[in-house]
């Protein structure tokens, strides 16, 4: 006999589709439109009663096990096993922990996160694992949220440009490719617009701010390419994501054309019956989500009995089933699943997790991640030290260096495979340089009892390395805060090293920006680290010592004050007065902000053509030259101002971004262009839209006035 069709490679992933569809039950289809949590117990139940789509969390040889079950059921459909596997394959014991997604972004660079999702695609594919639910593209509005460690920052252009890349990284150039994993572009939409920085809170973002803010980078992921995307967990305006069919259907699958599938997030369509009260039970939630246009159902089990009731009672159209079950099969057999990809190769993960190569991008990720806040002085790099006290919690608390979305015991991430801030400084200072170390505090206790142990030991010192800032318990999901100030006693530790009047460094290990104008001002060098993974304290050591220049810019704005947010850069005018009573508008660190061992200088911009046609690019030029002795790279920005349009705009936009390595006295002309949508707005209708007039373009080192050149052209009637 013939096989199927659809278990013959040589057909089209179209044919096999329509033909395993063909075949399937009610009960099948409907179990293919399942996701749940693949450790719990009645898993294989799921796999052989109700042949479930999809599990999540569950990693290596109990993965396998269940993929083997799902071989010898009735029609053989392989499951696609997802993780959030968000800076590296953090979950799984022993793999590559990179720095954080708001760390890397700081690179601006698309290359580096593409190496990234490579290297976790890599240690994925050998661990089961075929899909990532990275990368996220919320937009970071207020700094209270507990997930702003997991956003690009707070530009959406920007945002959308490095999610391009992690996606290449983590599909490479074919999803059967052995080593390719499905991304998944989440959280669908808005999630971070909350009401007070309270997580999942209902947004009141309007269809012009959607599409202003919260949807480009969204839309740039899906020209990329980008398998699936995950729906966010709030409501909009009323109206919950998952049930939202303008979100799913009209502007997803109708104007992008996205031909991937839509998981919800965690148990959205139970949350629709137990937090948002939009429907009475799971029968009227299941049927909204489906006709809204979620094609995975993810930690709802109730769902799949809801779905089948509501089909043989005839209240819920099963044309809305095939087609999400359509899509749903349309990802497996792209991903090789029903044939080369079926079972990992196991015995490789050994020789693949957290291996020489990994942990050297993981290295260099680190080193580009950095930013340099402060150098008063050129305190650093370190010149002729032979005594370093070190202090604070986070200078050796793996933990908070490699941040959220990570095993939580050292079962799952080895102390061995860390270098935690001190272990790097150590490591680098060598024989020639004493290394004390004092705790001092705790980032969240009270108790000021160890501080006089930091003091003591930093007395005597050439300088003190102060490493403060955040741990785990005040980062992620459901972690939210009111108070954005170093928390315990990490002020008192730093004033009590200051009084001393050795010079001090201060190195932040954190989540999201703090509000630090103590430290801005007393501090004789600041080195915001972030949480820079498994490699993070080599990378620490290195810029204190000058092994490298660091070249990380903020793409995200430090407030003064809780109460001054929101202090992102693309403000709109209007705001009476441009102040506060009490206190400046600008913020403490501008985005775009970055220092570096060497100087650069910006001169002579010109624009190619001062009036601009009909779909005719900007090109403009600058010449930056390095005028300092180290060699260095400085990421060239460009933003735009329309200067007067039919509704307000931000006073500043950025539209392009160059990396520029140079060499001491080296100049060279950065070429920027703007394609000339990148001028557009949306309208009061809410279409976008380039409006004539006059436009001012800025170029510079920062988004700060004080580092921008400035010119002027039109954009043609």
């Amino acid at each position: 006999m013939d096989k199927p069709t659809y278990r013959d490679a040589s057909r089209s992933v179209e044919e096999r589709v329509a033909d395993l569809l063909e075949r399937m039950t009610l009960e099948e289809k409907i179990g293919q439109m399942c996701q749940v949590n693949g450790s719990l117990e009645g898993s294989e139940e799921w796999v052989r009663e109700r042949s479930i789509g999809s599990f999540l969390h569950v990693i290596g040889e109990p993965a396998a096990r269940l993929q083997r079950i799902a071989e010898d059921t009735r029609l053989g459909i392989p499951i696609i096993f997802g993780i959030d596997a968000i800076h590296g394959h953090a979950l799984c014991p022993g793999a590559t922990v990179f720095p954080t997604q708001l760390a890397m972004s700081s690179s601006w660079s698309g290359d580096l996160l593409e190496k990234a999702g490579r290297v976790s695609a890599r240690e994925m594919a050998v661990t089961g694992m075929h899909w990532t639910f990275s990368p996220v593209l919320c937009i970071a509005r207020d700094l209270r949220w507990g997930r702003i460690d997991e956003t690009f920052g707070e530009d959406p252009y920007l945002a959308g440009t490095l999610a391009s890349g992690m996606i290449h990284g983590y599909q490479g150039g074919n999803l059967s490719d052995p080593e390719s994993v499905a991304a998944c572009a989440k959280h669908f939409a808005a999630y971070s617009e909350t009401e007070g920085g309270r997580d999942a809170t209902e947004s009141g973002a309007s269809e012009r701010r959607m599409r202003e803010f919260f949807l480009p980078a969204f839309e740039e992921a899906a020209r990329t390419g980008v398998a699936t995307f995950m729906v966010a967990y709030q409501a909009i305006d009323g109206t919950p994501c998952s049930a939202n069919p303008w979100l799913l259907r009209d502007i997803l699958k109708g104007e992008w054309g996205f031909e991937g599938f839509a998981v919800t997030d965690w148990n959205n369509v139970g949350f629709m019956v137990s937090a948002q009260f939009t429907a009475a039970d799971i029968d009227e939630a299941s049927k909204i989500a489906v006709e809204a246009g979620n094609d995975m159902i993810m930690s709802t089990p109730g769902f799949y009995e809801a779905a089948i009731r509501l089909l043989r009672e005839g209240s819920l159209d099963e044309t809305l089933i095939d087609e999400a079950v359509r899509r749903v099969l349309t990802l497996k057999f792209h991903l090789g699943l029903f044939d080369h990809k079926r079972h990992p190769e196991l015995e490789r993960a050994p020789g693949v997790l957290a291996c020489d190569v990994h942990r050297k991008a993981a290295l260099d990720a680190a080193y580009q991640s950095m930013v340099l806040l402060k150098n008063d002085r050129d305190i650093l790099p370190f010149k002729a030290v032979r005594r370093i006290a070190v202090v604070g919690q986070n200078a050796d608390d793996p933990s908070a260096q490699l941040g959220d979305w990570v095993g939580e015991n050292e079962r799952a991430q080895p102390r061995e495979n860390i270098v935690t801030i001190l272990d790097g400084i150590r490591a680098r200072a060598g024989d020639t340089c004493e290394v004390v170390h004092a705790r001092g505090c705790d980032v969240i206790d009270e108790s000021e009892g160890f501080i006089h142990e930091a003091v003591d030991a930093a007395v005597e010192a050439d300088v003190a390395v102060a490493v403060v800032g955040d741990v785990r318990a005040q980062t992620g999901e459901g972690h939210d805060r009111a108070n954005l100030d170093l928390s315990g006693c990490q002020m008192r530790l730093l004033e009590a090293i200051h009084e001393l009047g050795v010079p001090m460094v201060v190195v932040l290990v954190n989540s999201k920006p703090l509000t630090i104008p103590w430290i801005a001002e007393n501090a004789d060098a600041i080195l915001e680290a972030w949480n820079p993974g498994m490699e993070g304290g080599t990378a620490v050591a290195g810029i204190l010592f000058g092994d490298r220049n660091p070249c990380g810019k903020l793409t995200i704005s430090f407030p003064r004050h809780v109460g001054q947010q929101p202090v992102y850069y693309d403000q709109r005018p209007g705001w009476h007065g441009g102040k506060y009573v009490d206190m400046t508008a600008e913020p403490l660190f501008a985005f775009g902000y970055g220092l570096s061992y060497t100087d650069y200088e910006y001169s002579n911009l010109r624009i190619e053509n001062a009036t601009l046609g009909d779909r005719e690019p900007l090109s403009v030029f600058v010449d930056v030259e390095n005028t300092g002795k180290r060699p260095g790279t400085e990421i060239v920005q460009l933003y735009i101002r329309d200067l007067v349009s039919s509704v307000t705009t931000p006073l500043k936009r950025l539209r392009a971004y160059e990396r520029v390595s140079l060499d001491p006295g080296q100049k060279r002309t950065v070429r920027l262009e703007v394609p000339y949508d990148g001028l557009s707005l949306i309208d009061r209708q809410c279409r976008r839209v380039v409006e004539a007039g006059a436009f001012e373009v800025m170029v510079g080192a920062s988004s700060r006035a004080e580092d921008l050149l400035k010119a002027r052209f039109e954009v043609a009637p």
